[in-house]
């Protein structure tokens, strides 16, 4: 969904993106990463004709992630 707009599920084109936010005492759409690190950001993509729904990290954000002590296998 993210690279071709194609819900996989219906096959509409019909997708929102809702972009990752931070807001106070940890709310929005993040991963919080403790102390005083910025929270790696989550994306949001939403087809708008059946209601499936995918999130996705970019690039910079999955380098964040990675550095941190939260990231293990």
């Amino acid at each position: 969904m993210m690279y071709r707009r194609i819900c996989p599920k219906c096959g509409s084109n019909d997708i929102v993106i809702v972009d990752g936010y931070s807001a106070a005492y940890g709310a929005g759409s993040n991963i919080q990463l403790g102390g005083l690190r910025e929270p790696v950001l989550i994306d949001r993509y939403i087809c708008v004709s059946c209601g499936y729904s995918e999130e996705w990290l970019r690039r910079n954000e999955l380098n964040k992630l990675a550095k941190s002590k939260k990231w293990h296998r």
